[in-house]
């Protein structure tokens, strides 16, 4: 605290020798600190006195937004003037991470700014630290739609990202002797320094009410309540390119006159500002838990505003561009419109769309049908069954009575065209309808919806697009043969290389002879031919030993645990879910240790060191995932205060596992494990981050594991378990009673029964794994049937291990084999096969 003091009054007396003077567009550092000093002074957010690292956080931050507005008016007024075709990206969920870092080294003016703030008494690193990740997203799906931006501004695609501006985020994750304890994120608790709030952008959106058909026969959705949907832009600036996207966040508010001025004055507090707390609640919460009715209805009020708000803003900015250009027609819009949903969450963007260019633009069904259709595309991120989204349709009714019209009305005429085209698959409409109309519990199915009406339809990993071609989707491909494609995911080479790993990234430029890699990642592959280099070899560990110890300076930090960097990190980060198997490493590591324990000291001496990190958060009403997290942590408290043992086996459970812990884990880590079930994660994307670092995979056959294999050669990829035309036979076989547990298997789960692990009842979490079937029982993810293979795929992992100069080889060739996995590449393959947009470069 004293230091800080101390650093802040040097940072003050530094800040006083320099001019405040505006240089918005400033490169040189002089004037770059003039510029961070004009905001601290000009803009202030805190009172003048002095000048510490938050002060000069929010000060540089604000520099740096003077040249992304710069920027991003110029990218607009282009896109204005040449009126391309656009993309609109609907997303519940983006997972930005701090933008400082991205945003300067995308603009290639990290050097000035690092000078600039050494002139004012801060470290560029230490201004860094005190920017909190914006709580917009979870998982993986939040973290491509972030990539997907970054990647769009780079190729200088005409785009745009729409989301919703949660205040509180998921939650904060803190681990407690309870296990995970859930508290609001603080993101906003001052104020985001890139965001800019548009006051002259706001829509209306009404829930409830009721469909009033006028004389005419035209339909009006009236009554109910409406609520303000204010925009609050995102500048996402492209790498060494002017172009600089949006990202368009909606808030939920209520306008002054529902505020009830007499009841207030009446003393009916709550009563007067109902429709204000109502609103609040829309944007408070990501995935607002919905095991109650109200939870149902708000997650619905949450994906239909941000469809509503996004797409009347759409519509606005098509007729804006047309007026004045003489006479058009709205079969124009698919031609200047692309609008993509990312999963299911987005779907009411269907109806609401059609809504629109009926009720409030005058089209007939079959126009707006046709622009409709012409205009969506929807991306598939999963075969889970609970994440395909099924709606109550009595619920709908309730908060969407015109939609649900819309849906009937599609759902009907669909079910027409198969009867009379396709008299083979009648038998089959009952899978295929949007409506399920079972009395006991009518509900819409909202990826049929999103199936029958959009133009396209993608996986996001060859083999997941295969899953849906062959059996999720199977009986719409036969009618629309030519309507699923795959998309295989990728990730933004800035912020997962480039900027999060300094050193290997330098390396990298080195033996290339080039800093192109980072705009065309294919280039990597140049690597293979120095992959037995022994002078780039030590080089790379070098590197990797950098980022190690940072990495074991962060988790004693955080958990108080300390870490040998000279040890195998072992790193498993993602949301907690059975199917990711996180019990399957966690057993493993159980096993492991109880192996150590029947050792003698001479016999561990000849054990390959490892550490096991585990990040992720558990949803908050996700019973066994909770349970897994708890698990995991009792079990660090056992291994890492055993004498015996903690010198060749730590367990370390990290705890609020973001993009900013990420770019901290990824760069540090040397085995990575991708062990969900075969045929259950569509894609992964973490999987690419750290082949990308030269870490090694431990993994199944499974999502864009597939493809990452292929690429850095089987021999460079640990694999284990059931394939996925496995699974659906070894459950099968589960059910009949044939299954014959491994033993070491069975050892592992008698282990944590002995109460070596503490007292808490695990018993429940255990059960899930016994069993031939049933609900929470049966081992549905199969973690008993791939355990045996797990465990002997770690054993080569620690052979493979000892061998220095053949363990930095793979990992040599685990980058170089990644040059596929850019969401650059992603993106230009939507542009061209699903969008249809050029490039739109600004001057």
């Amino acid at each position: 605290m004293a230091a800080a003091k101390e650093n802040g009054n040097t940072a003050s007396a530094k800040l006083a020798k320099v001019p405040a003077t505006a240089h918005p567009l400033a490169d040189a550092p002089a004037e770059i600190a003039s510029n961070i000093n004009y905001h601290a002074h000009y803009s202030p957010h805190f009172s003048p006195s002095k000048f510490e690292a938050e002060q000069a956080f929010y000060a540089t931050a604000e520099s740096v937004r003077d040249r992304l507005i710069q920027h991003w008016n110029e990218t607009n007024l282009n896109f204005d003037k040449a009126d391309p075709k656009q993309t609109y990206y609907l997303s519940m969920e983006y997972l930005q991470g701090r933008t400082l870092t991205n945003a300067i080294g995308n603009l290639n003016i990290q050097n000035a700014y690092a000078d600039a703030l050494n002139n004012l008494g801060h470290a560029l690193e230490e201004i860094v630290e005190q920017e909190k990740d914006a709580a917009l997203g979870n998982g993986g799906l939040g973290r491509l739609a972030s990539c997907f931006l970054d990647s769009m501004a780079t190729l200088n695609f005409p785009a745009w990202g729409y989301g919703l501006r949660y205040k509180y985020g998921l939650f904060k994750q803190q681990i407690t002797k309870q296990g995970q304890e859930e508290i609001a994120e603080d993101w906003l608790e001052k104020f985001s320094p890139w965001e800019i709030v548009r006051h002259d952008v706001v829509f209306p959106v009404r829930f409830f009410g009721n469909v009033e058909v006028n004389p005419n026969g035209l339909r009006k959705w009236v009554g109910g309540e409406v609520v303000q949907a204010l925009a609050y832009d995102v500048p996402i600036p492209g790498y060494k390119t002017k172009n600089t996207i949006s990202l368009r966040l909606w808030e939920a508010k209520a306008s002054p006159k529902d505020f009830n001025l007499f009841q207030f004055n009446d003393g009916q507090y709550e009563s007067a500002a109902q429709l204000h707390s109502r609103a609040e609640q829309i944007c408070a919460v990501l995935y607002p838990g919905d095991a109650t009715e109200s939870g149902k209805l708000l997650r619905l009020k949450q994906q239909f505003f941000l469809c509503s708000a996004s797409l009347q803003d759409v519509i606005l900015r098509f007729k804006d561009r047309k007026i004045g250009k003489g006479s058009w027609q709205w079969s124009e819009f698919p031609n200047k419109v692309a609008i993509q949903l990312n999963d299911t969450h987005p779907t009411l963007a269907i109806p609401e769309l059609m809504r629109l260019l009926m009720d409030e633009e005058g089209l007939g069904w079959d126009e707006a049908w046709d622009v409709t259709t012409r205009t969506v595309a929807y991306t598939n991120h999963t075969v889970l069954p609970e994440a395909l989204e099924k709606w109550s349709q009595t619920v709908m009714w309730k908060l969407l009575p015109r939609h649900l019209e819309i849906i009937v009305e599609i759902d009907k005429r669909f079910m027409e065209m198969v009867r009379s085209t396709r008299k083979d698959l009648e038998s089959k409409l009952s899978s295929m309808c949007i409506l399920d109309n079972n009395p006991q519990k009518p509900v819409v199915k909202m990826a049929n919806l999103c199936v029958i009406s959009a133009h396209t339809v993608n996986g996001v990993a060859q083999l997941h697009s295969d899953i849906l071609k062959s059996e999720l989707f199977a009986d719409y491909v036969s009618i629309w043969p030519n309507k699923l494609q795959n998309k295989t995911n990728g990730i933004t080479p800035r912020r997962w290389l480039r900027f999060c790993n300094p050193e290997l990234s330098s390396i990298i430029t080195k033996w290339l002879k080039t800093e192109q890699w980072v705009s065309n990642l294919d280039l990597l592959v140049g690597l293979r031919q120095f992959a037995d280099n022994a002078e780039l070899q030590v080089e790379w560990a070098s590197a990797k030993m950098a980022s190690k110890k940072r990495l074991a300076q962060y988790v004693q930090r955080v958990t108080g645990v300390s870490i040998d960097p000279n040890s195998l990190f072992d790193i498993q980060v993602k949301r907690i879910h059975e199917y990711k198997r996180q019990l399957l490493n966690i057993l493993g590591a159980i096993y492991r240790y109880k192996k150590l324990k029947e050792m003698s000291p001479d016999e561990r001496k000849k054990t390959t060191p490892r550490t096991i990190m585990i990040g992720g958060k558990a949803f908050a009403t996700y019973t066994n995932a909770k349970r897994i997290v708890k698990l995991v942590n009792d079990v660090g408290e056992v291994v890492n205060t055993d004498p015996e043992v903690n010198s060749y086996l730590k367990v370390v459970f990290v705890p609020n596992y973001n993009v900013s812990v990420a770019e901290l884990l990824i760069p540090g880590s040397e085995l990575s494990q991708h062990i969900s079930t075969a045929g259950m994660e569509a894609s992964g994307t973490s999987n690419m981050k750290f082949s990308l670092n030269g870490c090694l995979i431990i993994g199944t056959l499974d999502g864009a594991n597939v493809e990452i294999r292929q690429e850095i050669g089987e021999e460079n990829f640990f694999l284990f378990g059931a394939t996925a035309e496995q699974v659906p036979k070894l459950r099968k076989e589960r059910e009949d009673g044939l299954f014959k547990p491994d033993p070491r298997f069975e050892e592992a789960k008698q282990f944590i029964r002995s109460g070596a692990f503490g007292s808490y009842d695990y018993n429940p979490l255990l059960d899930s794994l016994e069993g031939n079937s049933g609900y929470g029982r049966g081992d549905y993810f199969l973690v008993g049937c791939d355990f045996p293979s797990y465990i002997d795929a770690q054993a080569r992992v620690d052979e493979a291990y000892m061998d220095r100069k053949k363990w930095l080889k793979m990992s040599i060739l685990s980058t170089a084999g990644s040059g596929k996995f850019s969401s650059d590449r992603t993106i230009a393959q939507y542009a061209k096969e699903i969008w249809n947009i050029q490039e739109c470069r600004a001057p």
